[in-house]
């Protein structure tokens, strides 16, 4: 089994949509029962809660269902998760600072694997601007495609 989780702030914009994406792209995969995808927060602001209206809308449009409550990152996440990839830099400073000794994950930026270099997925949360939810998506998208190309 693979097991992604992905981490932003507050779990309701950028890494319940990575979590959609990634579902959607596997999909149609025969492995599909082979994998575990999750995200989570660094905060706990939004525990409990369904992702922002725009991002639900977003992943409406591309027709990527969207099924998700804000949690907040836990401890034995770095053992569950094969992979812990976060959204930017502040989110991968603080996986370190939580990260457990006996972590077993591989924690990077899920912009890392853009083709396009773009290494950090900004934050849309305050934007009231449709667009950038679209442009967050898209960036989401390609990091997801070839992150599974790079475990092949």
């Amino acid at each position: 089994m693979t097991s992604v989780l992905f981490v932003c702030l507050g779990n309701i914009c950028r890494s319940p949509m990575a979590e959609a994406v990634l579902g959607h792209l596997i999909s149609s995969r025969a492995d599909t029962d082979a994998w575990r995808i999750d995200s989570a927060g660094t905060g706990a602001w939004h525990v409990g809660s369904e992702p922002h209206a725009s991002t639900v809308a977003v992943c409406q449009r591309r027709g990527v269902p969207i099924r998700h409550r804000g949690r907040q990152l836990t401890g034995s996440d770095f053992t569950r998760f094969d992979h812990v990839l976060a959204m930017d830099k502040q989110n991968l400073h603080d996986l370190a600072l939580v990260r457990p000794a006996e972590a077993t994950a591989r924690i990077a930026l899920i912009g890392s694997f853009d083709p396009l270099g773009e290494s950090e997925v900004p934050d849309p949360y305050h934007s009231r601007d449709t667009a950038a939810y679209e442009a967050v998506f898209e960036q989401l998208e390609r990091c997801c495609r070839a992150f599974l190309a790079s475990l092949r």
